[in-house]
């Protein structure tokens, strides 16, 4: 199976590797057919997850050393915040050998957008004028 064939054609190429809609990368999760990648910032994870049935969660930064824990037979999403580290992660993915990969293009902006079903943490919620300032707020 071709990294095309396993998201029911449903792929667009761009920056040379497969990417998928939110609402397209929504249906095969919820099918249980491939699993979700998260590779936001754990701070991030923490305060809203997507809300599908499959989800790992590793940093990009150490996705390489994370790299022997991944299913290589089941289809990956990579997703992150917006579409940058994800895009990184999903072409490593692929030079190391990963067939059955995806990047969600937006990441959980485009997600959230698109209306798609997010759990959210209200006390991991970070608080700051800019995003060098970001810190956990208060929490009682």
């Amino acid at each position: 199976m071709n990294q095309h064939n396993c998201f029911s054609g449903k792929t667009f190429i761009s920056s040379g590797f497969p990417n998928l809609t939110p609402r397209d990368a929504y249906e095969i999760l919820s099918q249980g057919k491939a699993i979700l990648l998260d590779v936001r910032d754990p701070a991030f994870v923490a305060f809203k997850q997507f809300d599908v049935p499959e989800v790992l969660t590793c940093h990009y930064k150490l996705l390489s050393e994370f790299i022997i824990h991944l299913p290589a037979s089941r289809p990956l999403i990579i997703a992150d915040a917006v579409g940058l580290f994800s895009n990184e992660s999903t072409k490593m993915l692929i030079e190391v050998g990963f067939s059955k990969v995806a990047n969600l293009a937006g990441g959980m902006v485009e997600w959230e957008r698109d209306g798609l079903p997010v759990v959210t943490n209200i006390n991991e919620r970070l608080s700051g004028s800019c995003v060098c300032q970001l810190r956990p707020r208060e929490r009682e």
